[in-house]
């Protein structure tokens, strides 16, 4: 099977790299040069245009970093879904608003190729281990068709229903990441303020209710300060932006995501956007006099 991959960012390049080592065919497409030039290494080939991404492969994948970007790949003139073919499956795994989702899902039917809206969860290491959460919606039949794909870059494959609700998924799961983050900083800054040892809380949290995927996550990081960038800071803010707009829709207020947003706004402004979310701690140890 032919697979193509356009965007081979942090979570971009591992996945691609997984479908190379699974066997399949790849073609890839990205802004930066480097990452492509690891994947033809690899054994994939390069393309230089949407057009020709969709003219080889019977299953397109994107993983991009904005929202505006997804658009214009999949709806723009020489977009995916104008160069699409019948029967063609393209798979989103960016984080998207549903309703743009439904839009190229709608826009994919007409001209009979499949859609799949299916972001990820797992982060840098679930992509590089191939055990990431796949939340795929749409047709029964474009899901069967790009499971053995998705299976060469995940581990949990879930169908969760028509296109858009993957996306309402995944965005469930970012409030979730963006809440637990607030909380796990503020926890181990307590701590730290405290005097207590961090490495010993840490040890004893993990067997405690006070645990989270999170906490465990982001406590090296902190302990150490040194953060990275493997989870920018920016990606989590447009990602709360689209649950805003979700929740305002449904005129539902979320007051713990109002707050954590704030604070990720804060993070921004203080130049942390390209580094590791888990520096949120400094925005609050900021505030805190400290």
């Amino acid at each position: 099977m032919n697979v193509g991959f356009i965007g081979l960012g942090n979570m971009g390049k591992p996945m691609a790299l997984n479908l190379v080592k699974a066997g399949f065919d790849v073609v890839v497409l990205s802004r930066s040069q480097g990452p492509v030039d690891e994947l033809v290494a690899a054994g994939a080939c390069q393309v230089k245009s949407l057009t020709e991404v969709a003219s080889f492969c019977d299953v397109v994948c994107t993983c991009l970093p904005e929202v505006s970007t997804s658009e214009h790949v999949y709806l723009g003139s020489d977009g995916l879904v104008a160069s699409g073919r019948p029967g063609q499956v393209l798979v989103e795994h960016s984080t998207i608003s549903p309703s743009l989702a439904r839009r190229v899902g709608d826009a994919a039917a007409v001209r009979g190729v499949g859609y799949l809206d299916a972001p990820i969860s797992g982060g840098v290491g679930g992509a590089t281990g191939g055990t990431l959460t796949i939340m795929a919606s749409g047709d029964t039949e474009w899901f069967k068709k790009a499971k053995p794909v998705l299976e060469g870059m995940g581990k949990n494959i879930h169908h969760v229903g028509v296109v858009g609700q993957g996306t309402m998924f995944k965005l469930v799961n970012q409030l979730l990441t963006s809440v637990h983050t607030l909380a796990a900083c503020e926890a181990l800054l307590l701590g730290k303020r405290a005097g207590v040892d961090l490495n010993q809380l840490v040890d004893v949290l993990e067997t405690s209710w006070g645990a989270s995927t999170l906490l465990l996550r982001h406590a090296p990081l902190i302990i150490s300060g040194d953060y990275g960038s493997q989870a920018p800071t920016r990606l989590l803010v447009k990602d709360m932006g689209l649950i805003q707009e979700v929740a305002d829709e449904l005129g539902l207020p979320l007051p713990l995501g109002e707050r954590t947003r704030a604070l990720l706004d804060e993070a921004v402004r203080r130049g942390l956007g390209d580094v590791d979310v888990a520096s949120l701690i400094t925005v609050l140890e900021g505030q805190a006099g400290g």
